[in-house]
């Protein structure tokens, strides 16, 4: 595979999900090099694919460069292509004006919902057990250990943009945000022992189930952030509103792919994933992501998610 141009920057992760299916990667700057010289370069590597990863419009001589090697079984497909057919999600770009990719980033069908509300009443069913023993023990090792509240309720942003109270067991000491909002990091100082044990674990979201039966909540979907930080991202994010169509879930691919970050960087890498779920949701991507996230939460390991 060849990957032209710099327009995307893969993150190390990224490049070694790709070794997986690719044998060799090349990579070929396109700043400050004649046509001319870059189709000399194509001759000299023995490839299948090659990856546009370019801002600007290429050349004709360059595109009939690349016709010619599409005759001989050679292909040639841009970075949005790339990444949403091996990597599982959108380009976000911020130089671009281009938003063609809304046309594919809608609501889901009525069919399609049908569809996730059963599941969603499934996973109910399969998690009230586990949800009630976690409420019991957590009673016990919260009075113990940070005495309060056994949940905690936030407003989170919805379906439409619209606020709902989410709920949690509390796995934060009570004066957690007493200096002001701020986003939680892993190996959070503020949490207490057990509460750092149902973070980890995510135990502490399994009450949510709460918020599926209520239907302000999918058990699949983009994870519902505060509106303090939705406003500041909807400034600085290109598309980043559009997550906001559908309802929010307990797990999503963005969950599975990046697991864990926060700040500006991090809610783009994860809105990339979003979009990608939002605009090629199937029955097949939801159950997907429902095995990867319980094979995580059993085994730990990011290992076993590499081939997602």
């Amino acid at each position: 595979m060849i990957i032209l141009g710099d327009r995307y920057s893969f993150s190390k992760i990224e490049k070694e999900r790709l070794k997986k299916e690719f044998q060799t990667i090349y990579h070929i700057s396109y700043n400050n090099i004649s046509t001319s010289k870059l189709i000399e370069r194509l001759k000299e590597v023995k490839n299948t694919l090659i990856v546009l990863n370019t801002e600007t419009t290429l050349p004709s001589k360059l595109i009939t460069y690349l016709s010619k090697l599409e005759l001989k079984g050679v292909e040639y497909i841009t970075i949005e292509e790339f990444l949403e057919k091996y990597l599982h999600k959108c380009l976000i770009a911020e130089e671009s004006q281009d938003d063609s990719i809304l046309k594919d980033i809608k609501p889901y069908s009525k069919w399609q919902y049908i569809q996730k509300r059963f599941i969603d009443y499934i996973g109910i069913v399969i998690l009230l057990i586990p949800t009630i023993i976690a409420i019991i023990y957590s009673k016990y090792r919260v009075s113990r250990e940070s005495p309060g509240p056994l949940f905690f309720r936030q407003l989170r942003v919805g379906k439409d943009r619209k606020e709902f109270w989410c709920i949690k067991l509390r796995s934060m000491k009570i004066d957690a945000e007493k200096d002001g909002a701020m986003f939680a990091t892993e190996n959070d100082p503020r949490t207490f022992p057990w509460g750092k044990t149902l973070r980890d674990r995510k135990i502490d979201e399994l009450i949510q189930i709460w918020n599926v039966a209520k239907g302000e909540m999918h058990l699949v979907g983009p994870r519902p952030e505060r509106k303090i930080w939705t406003r500041e991202f909807k400034k600085s994010i290109p598309l980043y509103c559009e997550r906001h169509i559908v309802a929010p879930g307990i797990t999503g691919l963005a969950q599975i792919k990046y697991q864990y970050g926060s700040g500006k960087l991090d809610a783009q890498e994860k809105l990339a994933y979003d979009l990608y779920y939002i605009k090629n949701w199937s029955l097949r991507l939801e159950l997907e992501i429902i095995y990867k996230t319980a094979l995580f939460l059993l085994t730990k390991k990011r290992k076993n998610l590499s081939n997602f």
